[in-house]
């Protein structure tokens, strides 16, 4: 089996294209079935954020591996596949390695160096164990992941100023309200993991006073009570968006929340001369097609996030963490190459044993008069002979094979002993898709 991951970010799709590619929390686990039905993927892990559409798996062979998961996704969109190959990325091997790791430590999220995707993978990895998708392979490389971006944020000033999609959308926010949100009204409408981000990350920025609704109303009063804001029924909505000048939409709703008719709603009902300005974090958006035009509003997605690209760290901080990501690739690979001999030398050590019973088998039919007692001290003795024999060039072998080109030992071992061992499909060459492989 080999590394595969193939996905869609804010790098190479729209929101338009994320939307009908984002997946459903409740929808992951039959996502994750259905991939593992495919011919040759035999383990799974899929990461659905308001940014990105990943998929990591475990394949038996490149191109096999690709189609199955490509035609997964575009069932999934209905987006034709040779559509979608436009707007997706591909890894492979070592490159998946170090995408997974880039990734968890906030190199490739759309503002550099936010810890909220620490999270969610940790969830993504958390239904792949619940539905048993991920086997030796995607543990190992999740449990790796999780582990570089902790140390990534650990060790670098990479998220120093603490920032996320929420404090870049908000710095947007300030450019069309005079620059200093401090006092501003605002209201989160969502209490799940982005809308908690959301509320603490305004209530930091001393925005305020501050409200929160959300469809389960007992789930923003408890996130209101541990910030001091105040949690209202969302069937008050248009009400509540006419007294405040900051809005942060973060649903996980399928259809728009903020429709055009409230919008307009709540727009004729302001007093104030500075704009709405709604936050649209949502993936599908929760504002509404086509409502962005009302006059007095202002509309920041996705979109409009990926272009400003706020807030960057410094060169040296990203480059700290490059550092560290290079080197925990080539100890994840040395863990690889050394899994990959395993079989190899089970292999060995099972031939040995096959030849030790073979010649006990001999040597009784020759000697027919030993007792049991005399034929266990003989058997003993030589399994004890051959695996002396066989450690130290096993031991060394696993140390050589963990060290870069030390695939070409299993293969050697392979050839002198004569083994059959089986391989997994090796992919001929990886070519590009939509450029971007």
């Amino acid at each position: 089996m080999n590394l595969l991951s193939i996905g869609a970010s804010y790098r190479t799709a729209d929101v338009a294209v994320l939307e009908r590619l984002t997946i459903p929390e409740p929808d992951v686990a039959a996502l994750l079935q259905r991939l593992l039905a495919q011919p040759y993927v035999g383990e799974a892990v899929v990461v659905s954020t308001c940014n990105r559409v990943e998929i990591y798996a475990a394949v038996s062979g490149f191109h096999g591996g690709l189609g199955d998961i490509c035609n997964v996704l575009s069932d999934h969109s209905g987006i034709p596949a040779a559509d979608l190959a436009a707007h997706l990325y591909v890894h492979y091997g070592e490159a998946a390695v170090r995408h997974s790791f880039r990734v968890s430590s906030g190199l490739d999220s759309m503002v550099v160096g936010e810890a909220q995707i620490l999270g969610q993978l940790r969830d993504a990895y958390h239904v792949a164990t619940e539905v048993d998708s991920a086997g030796r392979l995607l543990h190992e490389l999740m449990q790796q992941t999780l582990r570089v971006g902790k140390r990534a944020h650990a060790e670098t000033g990479i998220d120093k100023a603490g920032q996320s999609v929420v404090t870049a959308a908000l710095d947007v926010a300030a450019d069309h309200l005079g620059g200093d949100l401090t006092g501003r009204p605002a209201l989160v409408i969502g209490a799940g993991a982005m809308g908690s981000l959301s509320v603490a990350t305004l209530t930091r920025t001393g925005v305020g006073p501050l409200r929160i609704t959300n469809r389960s109303l007992e789930r923003a009063d408890r996130l209101a009570e541990a910030y001091g804001a105040t949690a209202f029924p969302i069937d008050e909505l248009v009400q509540a968006l006419g007294e405040v000048d900051i809005v942060v939409s973060a649903t996980a709703s399928t259809e728009p929340v903020l429709t055009r008719e409230r919008l307009t709603a709540a727009l004729a009902a302001r007093t104030s001369t500075d704009p709405l300005v709604v936050l649209d974090l949502a993936v599908p958006r929760d504002v509404a097609p086509g409502a962005a035009d009302l006059p007095g509003l202002v509309v920041v997605d996705i979109d409009s996030l990926a272009t400003s690209r706020r807030a960057l760290p410094a060169a040296a901080e990203t480059a700290a963490v490059e550092q560290i990501v290079a080197g925990e690739v080539d100890n994840f690979l040395g863990w690889l190459r050394g899994a990959e001999i395993a079989p190899t030398v089970a292999a060995l050590r099972t031939r040995a044993d096959e030849v030790v019973s073979a010649e006990m088998r001999k040597l009784i039919s020759r000697r027919p008069e030993f007792t049991e007692e005399q034929r266990g001290d003989v058997s003993r003795t030589l399994h004890r002979v051959v695996q002396q024999l066989l450690h130290s060039p096993t031991v060394r072998v696993r140390q050589l094979a963990a060290e870069p080109g030390g695939d070409q030992y299993a293969a050697l071992l392979r050839e002198l002993f004569d083994l059959d061992v089986p391989l997994a499909t090796q992919a001929d060459a990886v070519p590009e898709i939509g450029g971007k492989a």
